[in-house]
């Protein structure tokens, strides 16, 4: 098969302006970056009275090492939708450079369901993750700065909670010292880089109303604590204003296109194993008001993005799925039952028996928030019909509808069957239930999230974690939602457990207050903020062809 950027090749964008147009976007709200990429002004919420719209929540089973395309599920199913002449928009997240140049590689889609252009969007794109990475960085600089020119405020340097990040993987800058070389070079403490998805700053742009409420929640980012052990906030530092210079633009969402011409607003792009995973709360909203159907994803599985977005997004949004989609394979229900990724293109029924154990417990989460998914299949070339035909029918005995999506081949006609069986299904919608109450006790909230999501039979906390929880407390921040930060290979905390594990205990390590974004990030098992490359990572198939044209990013 055509690779990805020869596949996008035989289609012809259209102008971005016609792309606009057709959601009803004014001009005088379109900021042109480039030929095919337009920032769409937040003035444009208030453009015109919005009726009830339809949000479509796009999620996974458990991901593996093969891939189960939630994203070009997405973009496939938003493109049927257009085929079918319904009104539709795509809610989507900005690739991170990490991933792109490490493990996962590009994250525009795939085959003939990809959004363009795509080397923009997977590298640098309109520049969103820098502005937050400056912005994030901005502060980490004014907080040594204070220590350099005097510590007013009494900051104990063992004490900082603010690290510095990049767009970047690279695990030698997890830990390290700065301020070395002398009295002239700084203070001399202990710091550290996380990648820029898994910032505050990243989450509390994703999470932001509008202009005012980014300033409000940068100003209440906690950095660290005084010498009397007094909360030190942003606002302290007298930067948040600058901080919101260098996110004048970034807050504004991105509209680009798919490969059939169905809207995409790409912007933010919190990982979910580290952070809320799902893409701003701003252009959800802008898809909403100007489409009838959106279709937004959240990353990884639903035990991490999925109940990410209803306990935080939807909570503090004020927004509920009408649908919810989960995404599977045939190749990942394989590994999922056992059998070794070099073998996934062999025929085993057996081995996707065994795994549909994973399917079942997705299906299960799902339901605990008062929705019913439409399972969608993500055909591959070597599947047979009778592993489909095993999928099929579990999903029948869990009374669930099920559709085969063929839209990596054929684009939006091969993903009209899982279009109509959604637009069938939010007849049977019903207000989402969040899984637990914010006045509940934080213990108690990760109990509920680890034992209904992922089937713990307890939650172990470590004495960092617990004094982590007499903090919260003396603060008087328990009562926000929880965003727990696991491996995202597995139901547990044990990324080596496939399948749907049993008998196993979480280990909660930590808990950090997330003041700003407004939710506090409980870190379990050996859960990394900054990822390392693989042996051999994804950029080292990449390459500029004499004619400018960027190869090798799939």
């Amino acid at each position: 098969m055509p690779s990805d950027i020869e596949i996008a090749a035989q289609y012809s964008s259209q102008p971005i302006i016609d792309i606009a147009t057709k959601l009803g976007i004014e001009k005088e709200h379109l900021v042109p970056c480039g030929r095919d990429v337009v920032k769409v002004d937040l003035n444009a919420l208030k453009s015109s009275t919005v009726t009830k719209r339809r949000l479509v929540l796009v999620s996974a089973t458990t991901p593996t090492p093969s891939g189960e395309g939630k994203t070009t599920t997405s973009i496939g199913l938003g493109q049927a939708f257009t085929e079918l002449g319904e009104s539709v928009c795509l809610a989507l997240r900005e690739p991170s450079l990490g991933p792109c140049l490490g493990m996962k590689g590009g994250a525009t889609g795939g085959g003939h369901s990809q959004i363009m252009p795509a080397d923009r969007i997977n590298l640098h794109f309109t520049g969103d993750f820098h502005a937050i990475t400056s912005a994030n960085n901005l502060l980490s600089a004014a907080i040594d700065n204070h220590f350099f020119h005097g510590n007013a405020l009494g900051i104990d340097p063992r004490q900082i909670l603010w690290r510095r990040v990049m767009d970047m993987n690279d695990r030698s800058l997890r830990h390290i010292v700065v301020g070395l070389g002398g009295k002239n070079q700084g203070i001399p403490r202990e710091g550290g880089f996380d990648i820029t998805a898994a910032s505050e700053v990243m989450a509390i742009l994703c999470l932001a109303e509008d202009l005012d409420d980014l300033k409000a929640r940068l100003d209440r980012i906690l950095i660290a604590y005084s010498y009397d052990n007094e909360p030190v906030f942003a606002s302290q530092l007298k930067v948040t204003g600058a901080m919101m210079a260098l996110l004048r633009d970034a807050i504004h969402p991105n509209l680009v296109q798919s490969l059939e011409g169905t809207p995409a607003l790409i912007h933010g792009g919190p990982f979910a194993n580290i952070a809320h995973g799902c893409n701003s709360l701003i252009a959800t909203r802008m898809a909403m008001h100007h489409a009838d159907w959106t279709i937004t994803e959240a990353g990884f599985g639903f035990d991490l993005g999925a109940e990410k977005f209803f306990d935080i997004k939807c909570r503090l949004g004020g927004i509920d799925p009408d649908a919810v989609v989960l995404v599977t394979t045939v190749r990942a229900l394989k590994m999922h039952g056992g059998k070794p990724k070099a073998h996934l293109g062999d025929a085993d029924v057996e081995a996707v028996r065994r795994g549909l154990e994973n399917l079942d417990k997705h299906i299960e989460n799902v339901c605990k928030f008062n929705k019913h998914p439409v399972v969608a299949l993500n055909r591959f070339a070597s599947d047979t019909e009778a592993e489909i035909a095993l999928v099929r029918e579990r999903c029948s005995s869990d009374a669930v509808s099920f559709a085969i999506s063929n839209h990596f081949t054929e684009g939006g006609k091969g993903a009209v069957e899982l279009a109509q069986k959604v637009m069938a299904s939010v007849q049977k919608s019903e207000a989402y239930a969040p899984l637990y109450e914010l006045d509940q006790p934080v213990q108690e909230k990760i109990r509920i999230v680890c034992r209904e999501m992922y089937g713990a039979d307890d939650v172990a906390f470590t004495r960092e974690a617990e004094k982590d929880l007499r903090q919260l407390e003396k603060l008087g921040m328990t009562e926000l939602p929880i965003c727990l930060a696991k491996a995202p290979s597995s139901l547990s905390d044990d990324p080596a457990l496939h399948g749907r594990p049993r008998d196993f205990e979480v280990t909660v390590r930590g808990i950090h207050l997330n003041a700003g974004a407004g939710f506090l990030v409980v870190l379990t098992g050996d859960i990394l903020r900054m990822p390392g490359l693989p042996r051999e990572p994804a950029a080292t198939r990449m390459w500029v062809n004499s004619r400018g044209e960027i190869e090798g990013m799939e």
